[in-house]
Formats: C-alpha cells, structure tokens, sequence
C-alpha cells in the first residue's frame, strides 16, 4: 500500500465519520424548548394578561407565583363566570364582576380585559381583578409592584377591592359589614385627636382592633399596599381579616375553621377571648369574652364551685358545631310579602344574632327595637329551638332570672367592706364576685352560656356572703341540686 493509497482510505474515513455525525445532529429530538412565559395582550385589553391557559386555569401570574395560583384554583373565584352562566343571570352588568377588569383593582378606566375584549382569557376572578393589570410587572419586575389593598372605603370614588363586587342587593357583604358594631368601625394605628382610645397606642390592642394589627399579630406576611403605614387606616377588621384572598383549606376561604373548640384555632375567638378570666394585677373587667364563655371556661370560679374543669350549655357543646356562626352569620334570601318577588339577600355580615327587622325579615338600620319586635329565625332554623316563640321565651327567661340573681350579688358586694376591690397580691372574693357580675351584664353573657353565667353568680354570692359574714335574701346562693334544665 503506497503512501497516497492510505491517504485516501484516511480521508475516506474521515469523510464518513463527519458524515455519521452531521446525520446524527439532524436526527436529535428536541426535548425541551424556552418559550415565552405569555401571550401578549391585545392593546384594548389595557394592560390585563388573564390567563395563560383557560383549560387548566393557569393564570400568567401563576408561571412565578405557583403557590397562589395553586390556592386560587380551589376558591369559587376560580369559577365565577361558570357561576354566573349556570345561574340563569348572564347579563353583561353581571359578567363585569365575574371577569377580569377595573372591578376590584386600583383602575379608574372602565376599559381592558373581559370589558372589550369578551377574550375567554379574561373569564373569572382572576390575580389580576385584585392586584392591576400585570403587563408592566412581568416585563421588569420588581418588588413593591401590583400590591393590592386591604382597606375598604366604601365612601371612595371609584372604590376599590372587595367592595366593588360584593355589594348590591344580590351580595351585600361590604354592605352589611360597614353597619356591623365593631367589625366595621375605625380604628387608628397611630395616637389620633378626634379617637381617643387605648387601641389607638397598645400594641395588644392593635392584634384585634385593625386590618393591619390583626395580620400582623397573626403572622400573615402578605405584603399589601397598606402594609408600612403609619397613617390612620379607615377599615376595622376588614374583609382580609376572615377570609384569605389566595384560597384557604377552609370553607368560604377562611383563615381559620369556625367549628373548632379552641380558642386559638377558632376564627372569631382568635379574638373574642382577652378577658374572659380575672388579671390578679388588674381591676379591670371583662373584655372579648365571647369565646371561652362559650366554652364554658369564663369567670372567677369560686372555691365551693366544683363543676369540673369546664362547663359549656348546649350553644357551645358538640350540638351546636359551628359555635358563633350558628347565630352570628345568618345567610337568607328575604322576599317581598306582597309582590313574593326577590327583595334581599341577607349574608349575615352584620353578626347580628336577633336582629331587628322589616315588614319583610331584612334588618333594619335601626336596631333598636323590642325583644318582642327581634327576629329569632337563626335559633328555630338552627334546630336548637323549635320555633322563634320558643327561642324568644327562652331568651326573655333566662334574661330576667340571671338579671335577678346579679341585683342581688351587686347587693351584696355594695355591703362588703371597699378595701376588697383594690389591686393586691391576693384575689380577694369581692374581686372576684365582682368580675363575674360584670360579665353577666356583658351583651349576649346569658345567652353564650346561661348555666355557667348563672353558677357563677350563685356561687359567689355564696361566697361573698361566707367571707365578709352577710346575709343573702332567701332562694339565692349555689343549690347542690341544680342542673343544666333549661340550657
């Protein structure tokens, strides 16, 4: 074999080897390619991505921010235009809270997403019905951008967030709670001339009394536009409070579960529960009581009451599993007597549990009225009661007899001696008779838990009667031989 003979096999060979491996190239699968991470909106959509995918619901925002996405996806907002058509009401001024545009977001341009495009991608409440328009953001994002508010100000032009939807005859939430007694007041996170109140300072009382106490104190790390303000924020305890915008494990996307028997994993006795028992180094009374009263685990327990480490009546016991909802949230449609046509939607955001009501059955802005004149639907829909006569007499009952029993423990407590009340090292019994008569007269005391509030009562008059050598008028003081008849 001459030299140019292997030269040319060397060649030949090389040739084929590229060959292989040219063909080897064309022939590679292509496994995974970067696409871009959204469609571009048309101009008219104004800004509003919506989603990325309308069959699975993947929202644009959703490709970085999976954990709300993945939240979002269990909550009704997800399916409120199929809400809307299966209603039978598929009106445009319908569709408008039921889609993505300026509805609940800070834009005052009635133009953008579903308004003029009718693009199925803007179907439902979507990321961006709360936070804005997210082209901006996904372009350059940044921190600090699109943060939605948690303040309701009904009052604003235009409004923003939860009120803009839910509100109306059909939804009246936002309606209902800005009349609700406390829910709905104001209250400053900062000293404030024209509310001088504790809440205004204390940063224990700011865990309950506004938007941005509460989530704080209860670790919700949320960023929202009011977030680092040290303004006077207009809302209370404001929607966000009860309900987690991004979607919850629990009904109605609710931070907390309302039939949990624990005062810190109940929703309204997070807060409902700061003095329910006496403070040795405090003379002051009761105070969000609510909760542990109706666990039965309220009060100044005298020592000659044994009664067990607690003591609930039926509106705390398993019979009643949704605790303080059963009556505080109580969710109705209200028709017209005369016509019989739809009148009111009543959503129970007022927490009124015997409210005074209208010719028809809505609650009136005036509560005002009589017992006999007081709506006692939730206790007969509830089945704890058989009717609303049966609850009513109930009620007035129990009031009187519990009422009775506290003139004559204050009675007593006027005769002791006054060096009793003041603040000590020991609880002294006057101190303690006189926290459980407060908490008799708290709004609602008797009916939270009427056996205990009652046992109470009794028991310490027996008390007080004991240790300061006084007299109680016949028939009053703690029976051996009483029981929960009645409750």
């Amino acid at each position: 074999m001459t030299r140019d003979q292997l030269g040319w096999m060397l060649r030949a060979g090389t040739s084929t080897l590229l060959l292989f491996a040219l063909a080897s190239c064309v022939d590679e699968k292509i496994v995974y390619r970067d696409s871009p991470s959204f469609t571009a909106p048309p101009t008219i959509a104004a800004s509003f991505l919506g989603y990325q995918d309308t069959t699975s619901k993947g929202t644009v925002c959703g490709n970085c921010h999976v954990t709300q996405q993945s939240k979002w996806t269990t909550t009704a907002h997800a399916d409120a235009f199929k809400t809307l058509a299966n209603s039978g009401s598929m009106q445009g001024s319908c569709q408008n809270c039921h889609t993505v545009n300026d509805k609940g977001n800070a834009v005052t341009d009635t133009a953008g997403g579903w308004r003029t495009t009718h693009d199925s991608r803007y179907k439902d409440v979507q990321c961006e019905s709360c936070h804005g328009p997210g082209l901006q953001h996904v372009n350059a994002p940044a921190r600090g951008q699109m943060l939605a508010a948690v303040t309701i100000d009904t009052s604003a032009t235009p409004t923003n967030g939860c009120a803009e939807c839910h509100t109306g005859t059909h939804h009246p939430f936002v309606d209902e709670w800005k009349k609700s007694d406390g829910h709905g007041e104001s209250h400053s996170i900062q000293p404030s001339p024209t509310i001088p109140s504790a809440t205004n300072t204390r940063a224990d009382c700011q865990g309950c009394h506004n938007t941005i106490g509460i989530l704080a104190s209860w670790g919700v790390n949320t960023d929202f536009i009011e977030k680092n303000s040290t303004t006077y924020v207009k809302s209370g305890v404001t929607c966000v409070i009860c309900h987690d915008p991004h979607g919850s494990a629990n009904p109605h996307q609710l931070r907390y579960a309302i039939d949990v028997r624990d005062v810190n994993n109940n929703l309204c006795m997070r807060c409902h529960q700061r003095r329910a028992v006496p403070d040795p180094a405090s003379t002051s009374g009761p105070h969000s009581e609510q909760g542990p009263l109706l666990l039965g685990d309220a009060g100044w327990w005298p020592p000659n009451l044994n009664l067990g480490d607690t003591l609930s009546a039926s509106h705390g016991s398993a019979r009643n599993p949704k605790l303080c909802a059963t009556c505080h949230v109580q969710s109705y449609t209200v028709n017209d007597k005369l016509t019989g046509k739809f009148a009111f939607q009543v959503t129970g955001h007022r927490f009124l549990p015997i409210p005074c009501v209208d010719a028809n059955g809505a609650p009136t802005d005036d509560q005002s009225c009589a017992v006999s004149a007081k709506s006692f639907k939730a206790f007969a829909d509830s089945g704890c009661h058989g009717s609303e006569s049966v609850a009513r007499s109930a009620y007035t009952t129990v009031q009187a007899r519990i009422a009775a029993i506290n003139v004559e423990l204050r009675r007593l407590l006027a005769l002791g001696p006054a060096s009793q009340f003041g603040v000590g090292p020991v609880y002294t019994p006057a101190r303690g008779a006189k926290f459980n008569a407060d908490l008799a007269d708290q709004p609602g005391s008797f009916v939270h838990n009427p056996f205990l509030v009652e046992q109470l009562l009794r028991a310490s008059i027996t008390q007080v009667a004991k240790d300061y050598n006084l007299t109680p008028s016949p028939g009053y003081g703690l029976s051996p031989k009483y029981t929960k008849a009645g409750y």
